[in-house]
Formats: C-alpha cells, structure tokens, sequence
C-alpha cells in the first residue's frame, strides 16, 4: 500500500483546510486510516482515525468538533477537513494505514504500517 498525502498550506487562525490521502494497492474495511502531525521539536501525535468502511472515526480531544474525517471509497481517499484553525495545529500531517488494527488501538501510531510523505500545515496568528 502507498500513501500520497496532500493539501495543506498557510492559513490564518480560524480558517479552514481540507488534507487528502490517496491510497494505491490493496485495502479493505479490515484497514484502518490515520491522520498523525508533527509539530517542530515535538513528538508525532495521534489526530483522526477512520476505518476504511467508514464504520468507526476517532478523534484526539483537541480536534472535535473542528476535524472531520472522512473517506471516499470509489477514489481510494481518505480527507480530513479542518475547521477553525488554530496555531497550535501547525505541524507536518502524515497519514497512516494499517490492517486490522483495533479500535482502542488507532491512536498508537506504531500500530500503523504504511505512511505517506507528510504535508504541512501552517496556521498563522
């Protein structure tokens, strides 16, 4: 499985982003697809995940009610809308995808197998 991961920019606080994630090889609703981020000098961090059927998302804590998750099977694509903006946010966005990984388990990023190139994000004040 390969990831392509894209869309993100600089945008003002408050703004939105829409990132996508375009798969190419096998998956199935066994897979799960995560979204990470990694801000400078600090540890990549767990934000949305979604199993590949649509069935189940989770979300960290800071991001509900602003992210969304999403997919789109027929184009092999998974989206992550990001509403209201902060500077916080700002860091480098990986996908991930993995198969068969649990629920309790789809914020642990080792869990994951496969990882796309990353975008940035930068949300300015």
């Amino acid at each position: 499985v390969q990831l392509q991961a894209s869309g993100g920019g600089l945008v003002q606080a408050g703004g939105s982003l829409r990132l996508s994630c375009a798969a190419s090889g096998r998956t199935s609703s066994s897979y799960a697809v995560g979204w990470f981020r990694q801000a400078p000098g600090k540890e990549r961090e767990f934000v949305a995940a979604i199993r590949w059927n649509g069935a189940i998302t989770k979300y960290t804590n800071s991001v509900k009610g602003r992210f969304t998750i999403s997919r789109d099977n027929a184009k092999n694509a998974v989206y992550l809308q990001m509403n209201s903006l902060k500077p916080e946010d700002t860091a480098v966005y990986y996908c991930a995808t993995g198969y068969g990984i649990i629920i309790s388990e789809y914020g642990n990023l080792n869990q994951y197998s496969y990882w796309g190139q990353g975008t940035l994000v930068t949300v300015s004040s």
